[in-house]
Parts: C-alpha cells; sequence; structure tokens
C-alpha cells in the first residue's frame, strides 16, 4: 500500500469536525425533509408527489392511474428514499379525515379513522384533485425557480406556485432536528378572507384578523373550547387549544339516557377511542354506562353511549373527556421554512409571506406573458413588412441559392432581424390571402393592446394586488365551504350573559365534592325549631357539607382546603331540583384529587380596593388584596400552608373592619384586621389565635358594627350575640368564650355576623335545609347555651350556615 503523501492528511479537532457533521445533517432535514415552505405549505415529498403527477398529466378530468406508478414516477426522478415514505404521504393527501382539502383524490382503500391502513399501493389508484390543481397553477410560465433534482438529470420546482394558501387551509406537522412544527388546517372561506382584509388594510392586527379567521377548522370537525389559546397561537405562532369530541344526549324515557357521539377531534383514532372507554368501564374509572356500540356506517360517525337508569350524561360525559380522547389539547407551533431557514410565524406573518409569493408569482407570471407577446408582435411586424413588399421578397426569395443566403438578403434588404426571416422563410403560401392577413392585423393589435395592459400591471402594485385579489376570489367562489369546527367560549362570554336572567341562587357542596345551584325561593322562611325540608338527596356514604348563597352572575372564587383558588361564574354551575345530588365539582373545576372546596367567595367584579382574609384550621390569617385573584380558574396559589394545616374560611373585606375567629371548642377573637399586613399570594400568614391542642379554628367572619354574632353547633343549638360583647383584642391572642358548650348543644360549627331583618339556612349531613329569620333566634350573652334552631333526627347534625340579607341591604 503506498504511503500517503504529508499533504494529503489534514489534522481536524474531532469535537468541532463532528458538530459540523451534525450541523449539516440537522439543516439536511430541517430544510428537505420535515418543514414546510411558508410559500407553498408543503414539504419536499409533497411538492413532488404533485409535481410528478402533473408532469404525468394525472389530471382530475383523467383516469385514475395505479399508485405504485406514480410512486415509481415520484421515487425515480426526484425522491430517492423509501417508497414507503412516498406511498404513506399520498395516502394522507387522499384521506378527508387528514387533510381538511384534499390534494390526492383516491380510488380504493385509503385507510380510515379507525386507524385501517390503506390497501397496496399496486391496489389503489390516484389522480391530483381539482384543488391541487391550482397550487401548479402556471409552473409553466416561470413563475417559480427549478433546480436539478438528485442526479442532475431532470430539474424540479423549488416552490409551486400555490394559487391558494395551502400552508393555513390544510396544515402540517414535521419533527426535525431540535424542532418541530404542527400547524392546524383552516377554513378556506376564511383564510381568504382574511388576505383580503390584509391586501386592503396592510396594518390589520391579530384581532381584526380573528374577527374573519376565527380559529383551526379541523377536517373531522368537533369543539374547540375557548379562544385563549388560538388567540396566543395567532399572536406568537405558539399556543394550544383544547378539542372535544361533538356530542348529544338523547332522551330514552324511563329515566334513561343515551350519549352520541358523532364527531372526534382531530386524529383521534375511534377504534382505540371506543375500547379505551370500555377499559374505563371494566376497570370502574367510569361509572353509569350500560352500554358502548360503534355505529358508523357511510352516513357518518355514530359511536353510542347507553347510560344506566339514574345516570347523570354530563357527569359520564365530563368523566370521559378527563379520560380519554373524547378531548385533547392540540399544540399550536406554526414553524415554516422562511427563504430556506426556519421561523416561528404569527398568523399575520404567514398570511404577509404567502402575498409576497403571490406578488412574485404574479409578477413573473406577467413578464412571462409580456415577452410572450412582445416576441410574437416582433415576428408579426416582419410579416407585416413582408405583405407589403410581397412581390420583392418573393423575388429574393426565388434568385437565392440556398435557405441561408435568402435569410441574409431578406434581413439586409427589409431591414428585420433574424427571427422574423425566419418566420417568413417559413410562412406558408395560403397566408397570402386577404383573409389571413386581416386575421394577422387583428392579432397584432390585439397584442399591442395586451402589452400596454401587461406593463400597467408591472407598473402598479395596486393593480397587481387587484389581480390577485379577483384570481383568490374566483377560487374561494368555487371551492368555499362551510366551518366544520365549531369554537366554543369557555371564558366569559357577555353575549351569553345577557341571555341569562339574573337571579339569587342557593349553591350546595356535599362532603364527596357534589355542588349544585338552586333558585333561592325554592326554600320557604319556616319558624326556629321546625324540621326543614329535604335540600338534597345524598348517598348514604355522602354528606351535604357546605352552603352559599349568590347571583347568577356574580363571579365565585372557590377555595379548596390545599390553599388554592379557582374561579366561575354562577350561571356555569349547572342548575338542578331540589332533591338532585348535582354535578361531581371535578368535571367543573381541574382540582387535584385530594384537594375539597372550604370557602366560597362570590364577587360582582375585581375593580374594587378589597381583600381576601383567609384563615386556617391552626389560627393562621392571612391578608391579600382582591386584584391578585382576577384570573380563570386554572387553580392558582391562594395561601402557603404549613404541614398539616388546612384553610377553613375565606372572607372578602376592606381593609377597615374587625375580624372575628370562632373555634370548635366555642372561643372567639375580636382583632382589627389592619393588624394582619396584606400579603402577596403565595405568603404563608400570621397568628390569628393561640389555640390549645383540642382545638381548631372553624370559622372567620367580618365585624359590623351594630351586628350580632350567630354562633351555631353540630346539634341544632345556637344563639345571637352582640358584637359589642366581645371587646378588640390583640392578634394572636387566646379569645374569649362565646358560647356555652354542653353534651346537650354539642360543639360549635358554624358563626355569621347577622342582622335583625336577615335570614339563615342551616343544612345537615343528612341533606335537611332549613330557613329561619334572625329575629326568631335568641339574643343573649357570650356564656349561654343558645337555642334549639333546627329539630335533628337521630345521628345527623348541622354542617353549614348560610346568610341571607335582607333586600333592603342588598
Amino acid at each position: 500500500m503506498p504511503e500517503l503523501k504529508k499533504q494529503e492528511v489534514t489534522s481536524v479537532n474531532i469535537e468541532n469536525e463532528m458538530k459540523d457533521a451534525y450541523m449539516d445533517y440537522a439543516m439536511s432535514v430541517i430544510a428537505g425533509r420535515a418543514l414546510p415552505d411558508v410559500r407553498d405549505g408543503l414539504k419536499p415529498v409533497h411538492r413532488r408527489i404533485l409535481y410528478a403527477m402533473h408532469q404525468l398529466g394525472i389530471t382530475p378530468n383523467k383516469s385514475h392511474k395505479k399508485s405504485a406508478r406514480i410512486v415509481g414516477e415520484v421515487l425515480g426522478k426526484y425522491h430517492p428514499h423509501g417508497d414507503t415514505a412516498v406511498y404513506d404521504t399520498m395516502v394522507r393527501m387522499a384521506q378527508d379525515f387528514s387533510y381538511r382539502y384534499m390534494l390526492v383524490d383516491g380510488h380504493g382503500n385509503f385507510g380510515s379513522v379507525d386507524g385501517d391502513s390503506a390497501a397496496a399501493m399496486r391496489y389503489t389508484e390516484a389522480r391530483m384533485s381539482k384543488l391541487s390543481t391550482k397550487l401548479l397553477s402556471d409552473i409553466n410560465k416561470d413563475t417559480v425557480d427549478f433546480k436539478s433534482n438528485f442526479d442532475d438529470t431532470l430539474k424540479e420546482p423549488e416552490v409551486l406556485p400555490a394559487r391558494l394558501p395551502n400552508l393555513l387551509i390544510n396544515g402540517s406537522s414535521g419533527i426535525a432536528v431540535g424542532m418541530s412544527t404542527n400547524i392546524p388546517p383552516h377554513n378556506l372561506t376564511e383564510v381568504i378572507d382574511g388576505l383580503i382584509a390584509m391586501i386592503d388594510n396592510p396594518e390589520l392586527d391579530i384581532i381584526d384578523l380573528m374577527k374573519i379567521i376565527k380559529g383551526p377548522d379541523f377536517p373531522t370537525g368537533g369543539l374547540i373550547m375557548g379562544r385563549k389559546g388560538i388567540k396566543k397561537a395567532f399572536e406568537t405562532g405558539k399556543g394550544k387549544v383544547k378539542v372535544r369530541a361533538k356530542s348529544e344526549v338523547e332522551e330514552l324515557g324511563n329515566n334513561r339516557e343515551r350519549i352520541i357521539v358523532n364527531e372526534l377531534p382531530y386524529q383521534v383514532n375511534k377504534a382505540k377511542l371506543v375500547e379505551k372507554i370500555a377499559d374505563l368501564v371494566r376497570d370502574g374509572e367510569v361509572e353509569g354506562i350500560s352500554d358502548l356500540r360503534d355505529e358508523s356506517d357511510r352516513n357518518g360517525m355514530r359511536v353510542v353511549i347507553d347510560l344506566k337508569r339514574s345516570a347523570n350524561a354530563k357527569i359520564v360525559l365530563n368523566k370521559l373527556f378527563k379520560h380519554t380522547q373524547l378531548q385533547r389539547t392540540f399544540g399550536i407551533i406554526m414553524l415554516a421554512l422562511v427563504n430556506g431557514e426556519p421561523e416561528v410565524l404569527s398568523l399575520k406573518e404567514v398570511l404577509q409571506h404567502y402575498l409576497e409569493h403571490q406578488k412574485e408569482v404574479v409578477t413573473r407570471r406577467t413578464k412571462y406573458k409580456l415577452d410572450k407577446a412582445e416576441a410574437r408582435v416582433h415576428i408579426l411586424e416582419g410579416l407585416k413588412i413582408a405583405f407589403n413588399n410581397i412581390d420583392a421578397v418573393v423575388k429574393k426569395i426565388r434568385s437565392s441559392e440556398s435557405k441561408d443566403i435568402a435569410k441574409e438578403r431578406l434581413i439586409n434588404n427589409f431591414d428585420l432581424s433574424d427571427k422574423q426571416a425566419e418566420a417568413i422563410l417559413k410562412m406558408r403560401l395560403q397566408r397570402l390571402t386577404g383573409l389571413e392577413i386581416e386575421k394577422i392585423e387583428s392579432e397584432y393589435q390585439k397584442l399591442i393592446k395586451e402589452i400596454e395592459y401587461l406593463k400597467s400591471i408591472l407598473a402598479s402594485e395596486e393593480k397587481l394586488l387587484g389581480i390577485i385579489k379577483d384570481e383568490v376570489l374566483e377560487l374561494k367562489k368555487k371551492y368555499k365551504d362551510e366551518r366544520r369546527t365549531k369554537i366554543v367560549d369557555q371564558e366569559i362570554d357577555l353575549a351569553l350573559e345577557d341571555l341569562i336572567e339574573e337571579e339569587e341562587i342557593v349553591i350546595t357542596i356535599t362532603n364527596n365534592d357534589y355542588i349544585k345551584r338552586i333558585p333561592l325561593d325554592t326554600y320557604r322562611s319556616q319558624h326556629r325549631g321546625g324540621r326543614g325540608v329535604i335540600g338534597i338527596n345524598t348517598d348514604t356514604e355522602d354528606s351535604v357539607e357546605q352552603l352559599y348563597t349568590t347571583s347568577t352572575h356574580n363571579y365565585l372564587l372557590f377555595f379548596t382546603n390545599q390553599g388554592r383558588v379557582y374561579r366561575l361564574k354562577g350561571y356555569q354551575i349547572p342548575e338542578a331540583s331540589r332533591q338532585a345530588k348535582g354535578t361531581a365539582i371535578i368535571n367543573l373545576l381541574d382540582m387535584e384529587p385530594e384537594e375539597k372546596i372550604t370557602a366560597v367567595i362570590p364577587i360582582e367584579d375585581f375593580e374594587s380596593d378589597n381583600y381576601l382574609l383567609m384563615a386556617t384550621k391552626q389560627g393562621i390569617v392571612k391578608r391579600t388584596d382582591l386584584n391578585e385573584f382576577n384570573t380563570n380558574y386554572t387553580g392558582l396559589i391562594a395561601l402557603d400552608l404549613q404541614q398539616n394545616d388546612e384553610l377553613i374560611d375565606v372572607k372578602l373585606t376592606t381593609g377597615h373592619k374587625d375580624i372575628i375567629l370562632g373555634t370548635k371548642l366555642g372561643l372567639a377573637i375580636r382583632f382589627d384586621e389592619s393588624e394582619v399586613r396584606s400579603m402577596g399570594r403565595t405568603a404563608k400568614g400570621v397568628k390569628g389565635i393561640d389555640l390549645t391542642l383540642q382545638d381548631e379554628v372553624i370559622g372567620a367572619d367580618i365585624i359590623e358594627e351594630g351586628g350580632q354574632l350567630l354562633v351555631v353547633t353540630d346539634k341544632g343549638y345556637g344563639k345571637q350575640t352582640s358584637v359589642n360583647k366581645y371587646r378588640r383584642q390583640s392578634r394572636a391572642g387566646k379569645g374569649l368564650l362565646t358560647i356555652k358548650r354542653t353534651d346537650k348543644n354539642g360543639k360549635l360549627t358554624a358563626l355569621k355576623i347577622v342582622e335583625e331583618d336577615d335570614e339563615v339556612m342551616l343544612i345537615s349531613k343528612e341533606g335537611i335545609v332549613i330557613r329561619i329569620s334572625v329575629s326568631e333566634i335568641s339574643s343573649t350573652g357570650r356564656n349561654t347555651q343558645g337555642v334549639n334552631l333546627m329539630n335533628l333526627a337521630e345521628g345527623d347534625q348541622v354542617v353549614s350556615l348560610a346568610h341571607i340579607e335582607n333586600e333592603e341591604e342588598e
């Protein structure tokens, strides 16, 4: 083996060499395989498939051709990779559940939404769809640049003219090296309207665009829950949208219901979804389902879920949304190649890049037509010269020994160009008739006008944009369709709220976290010592724990024992009958399994200078500005709790009141809330009362001058005492006796500041509710036992107390 010459060996740093080699590989994948071009919305493999079909002439007006023939053409000429990759790509372009607007017209088995794969390429046939021809329209008119194919024997387009904004209407997904793209499809009509709006007003912002382009429009339909994620994606290029199946509930009679699912979230496998639901039912994770079957056919999708008698369809649906792909999150990443480099783009930027591409395409097409027209005019001018000197021309040609001499004589004697002389020599004798001469003159005048028009386009951007508008409007007229995916406003919708009557409501929450709302007037006022009415039918293992009064239009801040806060509107809580159990809170709020609601604060708005005062079981208090809680219901930290402590009560305050805390063993402490400085949401708080080991705080309230402190025990006893009987103490004191406890009246369970004209509602563990006037409750001193407020059944006990203010005060 001959020795290598010294100059043939180059020393390199292996780290740098590996880095450079990997970067070359990464850019090859990014630009050559995984990411779409912002101009035509296609990856190279999609572009090559369409171009190959175009070159083969497999257009919509021709018959279908075997898929294997098309795949072979693509592999042999443009895409030197595996045949499976090419065929799978072509299959997806022919699936109506994968592409919003199909680019391939497939004939045969091209797969299904159940995950069935397509038949082998030797069995299926395909041709271009009508829409895909618009992507290649005018490609032979020098509208785009061409490059050499892999073996430098053919040319292929670097990008397609794309007369339609394909990147947005069909979307794209792909994983490159260190980055990925996931662009959802949109409605063609909306995208074209948005493009036209941008042409008319280039300063259009995202909010204005969102009024036209509502959001993604998936081929499988479904519901998009809320617009927040759409807005973020349109503004920044990245966002998340929650897509939910479209379903309806059918009444079967006999107190039974049936859920019908007829649209699924995008890219969800129906067969696997049905299998997952069956697994959840078998494992006991979802209860209430008696039968499950897929009745889908050629007329559409239909998954039937039969429910057991008395099962609540809404609860079952919400559990399925949580545990299955009946609801999924679509992560939007609008990443595309711009001038060969990957960029994350906003909606407006995507439209701007597409518009710039169309301006270039129309400009190049116009120049191409202009060159053709001018070349033809040049020839016609030569022919006119020949007609005007026909005898002399014929004489020169006849006297010439060869074609080249004849051409030279024509050029020299009649001041013609080489091309004009060539055209005269090729002219047939029949062109010398009077009719033919007239046709040439007519063609000449027509071309002169066309040249003038084409030059005016190149000289005026306004006219150029007008042509783009006219062409896309023509395509919109031809291919427009209705939106398939409905967008549901999950946030507070003012228009919706205006349709909902404002009324006072009662909210009940059970120990097992079921919630419902009932109109307040459902409960009539009764006398002290009555038995009450059934407020809820509970299971033997469940019991009512809390009761609140508010309005359908108020915000509701839900505070949990773990110190987190969620938010809803009153009307967003499902209404139920007086005896109904209600809806599981987990279906309304994204709570952790071990979390429990311990306080609900009705808020009219967040504009006022108010505070929220929080109290924990171990006597810790904290005061925080209300504006810090003006957020959605995703669950923010409201209080940083100490170990084994729980948040038990929250009150809305002005910052200038006295606070009173009550304990299980019958003690109460009153102090100025200014002793509790305002803290941030995540602060721990300070000590409010010094407790004994056996004691714990059961509630807190705000002192109102002239008010009475109403205390209620778990055995249904209660009394009211003037707040003046409780002197102000320093925070963290031992407190004063507020009720004389005995075996007869039990332990303290609730306290409220009330006035004589107010009413209160007591609710027991067994779901019994009584509404009584405060004026019927005895007013006594601090060291007394109280009177019987509610006649409880054996084993039952009072668990909650709600305050109903008098109407004049409201």
